[in-house]
């Protein structure tokens, strides 16, 4: 018997998509951290769609069995606590769900920008008939740090309508629909280039607080992020300095650090910001397509076969 344990946040229901499953699998879903502690001892695969800080960490048991754990997100950096980094334990990801929905979003933002679609809608609550003239994105530069797959879908979309697309990886690669990949090193040579600088990459050791003031000094004036990476790749800070004295013309921010954004946080009453609340990539359907994603590779798993999505732990 294989048992499959599902940990989902307090009050969600469980992960659609995985029934009918074979006679050999056992599936449980808990939620509270005792059921999460009386169950992991004796769970060969765990699937995590609750990424609680701390609580996988403060009840990951120091006799298990567990060969398999599988995050239902393309990140995975609220996994990586010691016990499970530096074990056996084969982890894979959610990398492909979420690819399409988070690129489409990053289009808006861009022509909610380019459209200058803020200033419509503060023209409009105010009862003004304002005519304006608005970009052309066509021709412009598109600098997307992190090349991997939402990174390639966002650039594949950019790239269909006009925009020249560079992306920032851990070294220069050549890679579909972007112009090219440079290495991160190169990263301060190009900030100064872009007209819209897109984080798509996780958060690492490597990337946690890449935007800070320096950086964000090295934009043009009309230069816009937009964030739905992971909040602490920016520094908030910095970036509300930056937006405040119009370093920067704007940041569209699915994600930001902290979150939940405090009530007060100067960030709200922004005219140039565009938030939304982590949830860039869920799209009607996404968390039945996340079940589905799992039983695809627990069907490999069962036959022995190579699981997809392996995450390289050392590198993540």
């Amino acid at each position: 018997m294989t048992r499959v344990l599902v940990l989902v946040a307090p009050g969600e229901p469980p992960l659609p998509g995985l029934e009918p499953l074979p006679d050999r699998v056992e599936l449980t879903t808990v939620s509270a951290e005792t059921e999460l502690r009386e169950q992991l001892p004796n769970t060969d695969i765990l699937v995590v769609t609750d990424f609680r800080t701390g609580l996988l960490e403060r009840c990951w048991p120091a006799k298990h069995r567990i060969k398999w754990v599988h995050a239902t997100s393309a990140g995975v950096d609220a996994l990586l606590f010691p016990a499970l980094a530096n074990s056996n334990v084969l982890l894979t990801n959610a990398r492909g769900v979420f690819d399409l929905g988070i690129a489409e979003y990053v289009l808006g933002a861009v022509l909610l920008f380019a459209k200058d679609t803020l200033g419509n809608l503060r023209h409009q609550r105010a009862h003004q008939w304002q005519h304006r003239e608005t970009e052309l994105i066509r021709g412009k530069q598109a600098l997307i740090i992190g090349a991997g797959s939402i990174g390639g879908e966002v650039a594949r979309l950019l790239g269909a309508l006009g925009l020249e697309v560079t992306g920032v990886a851990r070294s220069a690669r050549e890679a579909p629909n972007f112009q090219q990949v440079v290495a991160n090193d190169d990263l301060d040579m190009y900030l100064p280039r872009a007209d819209y600088v897109v984080i798509t990459a996780p958060l690492t050791a490597a990337t946690e607080g890449l935007i800070n003031r320096r950086r964000l000094a090295l934009l043009q004036p009309h230069a816009v992020l937009i964030n739905v990476g992971r909040g602490a790749v920016v520094v908030t800070e910095d970036l509300v300095e930056a937006l405040q004295q119009q370093t920067i013309a704007g940041a569209a921010l699915d994600v930001v650090e902290p979150e939940p954004l405090p009530e007060q946080h100067a960030l709200w009453e922004m005219p140039n910001v565009m938030l939304s609340a982590h949830m860039s990539g869920d799209f009607v359907g996404w968390r039945r397509a996340l079940g589905e994603q799992f039983k695809a590779n627990l069907a490999r798993w069962l036959a022995g076969e190579d699981l997809f999505n392996q995450v390289d732990k050392g590198k993540a």
